[in-house]
Order: C-alpha cells, then structure tokens, then sequence
C-alpha cells in the first residue's frame, strides 16, 4: 500500500466521497442527476451517462483534495479515464485524492434479519487489477435489517473477504450498514459493536481495515473504533438519510468521518449550469466537512 496514501487517509481532514454507484443503483442515481431511463436504451449508454455525471463531480473545482480524502469507484469507473488519465490515477496524481474500488456485487436474500454479500468470482483478479489500477483499498457492503444470527453472518464474511483483500496490500473498507428503518437498530448495532470487536481483535498488526457504519441511534456508539489501532479511520454512511439529518447525526459522533453518496450528491442536476453546478457541489462538501470535523 501507498505510504502516502496511508498516512493521508489515516490523518487527513475532510471525508471520503462515495461515487460507486453500481449497475442495480446506476439508474436511481441518474434519475436524481435529472436524467430518465429513457435517456438511454442500454446498459452501455448508461454507464457512459453515470460517467460523464461522474467525470463532471470529480474536476469540478469544488471536488478538492483538501477536503476530499478519498474517493469510492465502481468498477467500470476505474476502468474509464478522465482528462486523459486512468480514473485513479487522476484522482490521486491531479488532485490528491485516494481512490478505493467498490468490489461487491449485491446483496443476497435476505436472510434471518440480513443480507450478505452474492460470492465474488474472480475476486483474485480483480484484486490484482484494482493494484496495477493504483487503488489503495476496496469497499462492500452487507446490510442488516435486525439483531440475530443474520448480522453475525455478515460480519463474518465482511471479515473473512478482507483479510483476502489485505494480502494484495489492499485496504479493506468493511460497511455491515444497518437499515436505518430497522424496528431495533439500537440493537443492532449493541450486537454489531460486540461482534465487530471481537473480529478486530483477531487480526494482525499488519492488518489495517476502515469500517464504513451507519449512524448510530446513540451518539459516540463507536468510539473504541475510533481509537483501535487496527483501523484507519471509521466512516459513516448516510444510509437514506438527508444531507442535512445525516450532518447532524454525524456531528454528535466525534471522530467519525462522512463516506456519503446519496447525501453528497443531492441537489445536483445535469441541467445545472457548470457556475450552478460547482455552487451546489461546493455548498455539499463544506456542510459534510464541517459535520465530519467534530
């Protein structure tokens, strides 16, 4: 891994863009960017749309590397360039910016209160490509619906994948979102707090991971996070939540760090002209790092 894309993440200021919408999520995305499915009569057309929407984000002079740690990509992104250059490369060589890969693909049925991530093919080579791609870590996410023998499957396999991560110097994001519509979140996340421990307390000194959380029903749930020394940095994800209630539930979590993506990128519309766009843009990230400064 990067020394200095280690030391940046780790004690850097600002938060950590999620710009990793998938195929499944691609089209919602679009659809708040102001543009509709009948925009775009294939996959291939969509994705050449979510990139331009992406490609227009990340140089847009409000996108920073003083303020932006780091950036979230799907697959097809990292695959694509901007202004000439390989999407990470971009990010990190222009504008100081650590690139991650997104590397799940879905979630599985749900099952006893959760859902686990579908298997990986090929995990092996996509890994080896997210290096020679100049990533610095992954993300997948799982979700969690309710307490229960569901959520400890989660965290296993969240656990279980990044320590095959860890072996190709990749670091880990690992994201158990709970459902912020969960009849008993705070209970699950007493349960995922205690499960998350216990797998923290398993891995090596050689073993860094950052764990992307859901806000928590009770403020500084996740402190002993914050402080462990086998993780990074803990980011919060927005889950649904509006930029505005997710910046105040964020602020009251010292320590935390927003991981938005929804949360970052309302308000903003294809239609938007680049003075507006920028505007809205920069208008976003300041309102996040300041919730992510406490």
């Amino acid at each position: 891994m990067g020394q200095d894309m280690f030391a940046r993440v780790r004690s850097g200021s600002g938060f950590i863009a999620a710009l990793d919408q998938s195929g499944g999520s691609t089209p919602q995305a679009l659809r708040l960017y102001g543009i509709s499915e009948d925009s775009y009569s294939n996959r291939a057309e969509m994705f050449d749309l979510v990139h331009r929407m992406r490609t227009r984000i990340i140089t847009s002079p409000a996108f920073d590397g003083e303020r932006i740690l780091g950036s979230i990509l799907f697959e097809d992104t990292m695959d694509r360039e901007i202004d000439g250059r390989p999407t990470g490369e971009y990010l990190w060589e222009v504008k100081g910016i650590v690139p991650f890969l997104k590397i799940d693909k879905g979630l599985a049925a749900e099952t006893h209160g959760a859902q686990v991530m579908k298997p990986i093919p090929e995990l092996d080579a996509l890994l080896t490509r997210a290096v020679s791609k100049r990533m610095f870590g992954t993300k997948m996410r799982s979700v969690i619906k309710a307490p229960g023998g569901g959520l400890d499957a989660v965290v296993a396999q969240q656990f279980a994948i990044a320590r095959q991560i860890l072996r190709f110097g990749l670091v880990p994001i690992v994201e158990p979102e709970v459902d912020i519509h969960s009849p008993d979140k705070a209970g699950a996340e007493d349960q995922l707090r205690t499960a998350i421990r216990e797998e923290l307390d398993g891995l090596g000194e050689d073993q860094p991971v950052i764990l992307k959380l859901t806000l928590p029903e009770r403020d500084d749930h996740y402190r002993e996070f914050v402080d462990h020394p086998r993780v990074v940095r803990v980011l919060a994800l927005s889950g649904g939540y509006s930029r505005a209630e997710a910046n105040t539930r964020l602020a009251r979590n010292p320590g935390m760090i927003a991981s938005f993506s929804r949360a970052l990128t309302e308000g903003l519309t294809a239609g938007q002209s680049d003075t507006e766009f920028d505007a809205a843009l920069d208008g976003a990230i300041a309102s996040i790092v300041a919730a992510s400064r406490t």
